[in-house]
């Protein structure tokens, strides 16, 4: 096996919150230009109508993105948000991913054996949780994604001025703008994300196709991030959106999605599904894996402590 071996000691709800958060750091720092080329392709054309917006595509393509940023206006341009991504993940993959087990343990009554409703259920319940606690640092991540820096057209200078000009412009709701739709996403991706990993290896597990160790967490995290960009996809594009739009812009996540439909068609709703999938599923792999790794040690790390001798 590679890295850290299982524990027979269980990790603590205080392991798998800060595991999550750092684990998830982690896999941000590594995808984070995926991201922001996603956000990229999103918001693309969302000003115009369809011949319009086919007619003056500036991005075309993750790889065509990445280096139109790069050529345009600078490697850096790949990490803008950067700060408030990390904050986001500290905060929102804590409490999404660290706690999901503790309250799936809840509804199923401290219960080994889950059901399928009991870990919808608490996907659920740990995403909009999460959403709850870390939403003002996914709004800012995304305005800074979305900026150019090019031509001088910058909203924010930094994170710091980013938080202050929201609240100051756009009022203590404007950190919290877009928060039904990140709720309705998040619940999703959580769902799909949490589940459908637990589900591929609970599978490989029991018919001992694996053992709980580096190629399982592998194989079970790139299935969840496949599955989750698909059923994700047309949410994240409408959060996207509507979190980078201007105040009198959209009255609704709802008009965001309907002016989406009626001016871009049904497509748009998937724009940048390429840049999503690489970055799910590339995200999923380093996190997951990272995250089982960092549960092992900082178990071992626990015991061997309380029992040095």
């Amino acid at each position: 096996m590679v890295g850290f071996k299982a524990t027979d000691v269980p990790p603590t709800a205080t392991v798998k919150f800060l595991g999550a958060g750092t684990a998830a750091c982690i896999a941000d720092l590594i995808t984070f230009p995926l991201d922001t080329a996603k956000v990229r392709l999103q918001i693309q054309g969302e000003r115009q109508g369809p011949m319009q917006a086919a007619a003056s595509v500036k991005y075309r393509g993750v790889l065509g993105t990445i280096l139109t940023m790069v050529r345009t206006e600078g490697p850096r341009s790949l990490y803008n948000g950067l700060v408030a991504g990390l904050q986001r993940q500290m905060s929102f993959a804590s409490v999404r991913i660290g706690l999901y087990d503790s309250v799936k343990q809840f509804y199923t009554k401290g219960s080994e054996h889950a059901g399928i409703g009991s870990r919808l259920l608490a996907g659920s319940t740990t995403g909009a949780l999460a959403v709850a606690v870390a939403q003002p640092t996914d709004v800012v991540k995304v305005r800074f994604q979305a900026q150019a820096r090019a031509g001088g057209s910058q909203r924010y200078q930094s994170t710091v001025d980013a938080y202050k000009t929201i609240a100051r412009k756009e009022g203590f709701r404007g950190l919290w703008k877009g928060t039904a739709p990140n709720i309705a996403r998040n619940a999703i991706v959580n769902c799909a994300e949490l589940v459908t990993y637990d589900l591929i290896k609970d599978a490989l597990l029991k018919a001992n196709l694996m053992t709980d160790d580096l190629p399982c967490h592998f194989t079970s995290a790139f299935g969840a991030g496949f599955c989750t960009t698909i059923i994700a996809s047309p949410v994240d594009v409408v959060k996207t959106r509507y979190m980078n739009s201007a105040p009198s812009q959209y009255s609704s996540a709802g008009h965001c999605a309907l002016t989406m439909l009626q001016k871009e068609g049904p497509r748009a709703f998937y724009k940048g599904f390429m840049p999503s999938f690489l970055r799910l599923g590339s995200w999923n792999v380093v996190m997951f894996v990272t995250y089982e790794q960092l549960k092992r040690a900082l178990t071992a790390a626990c015991t061997s402590r309380e029992a040095p001798f």
